[in-house]
């Protein structure tokens, strides 16, 4: 019986988490912070970052 409890609040918390990350509950003023707002140092130590060239991965050859 208590072992159905935890696994319930387990289950209820990553709901909660679930909805919370996707913006789910904004309506209660809960939202969580975009990545450029939650550490603008690091961008601001980028250095050239417009070098960076990313190529997409080619499938394996069978």
């Amino acid at each position: 019986m208590r072992l159905r409890w935890i696994v319930g609040a387990l289950l209820l918390a990553n709901l909660v988490y679930f909805a919370w990350s996707r913006g789910g509950l904004a309506l209660f003023g809960t939202e969580p912070a975009l990545f450029s707002e939650t550490e603008p140092q690091r961008i601001a130590q980028q250095v050239r970052p417009q070098a960076l060239l990313i190529t997409p991965i080619e499938a394996p050859k069978p």
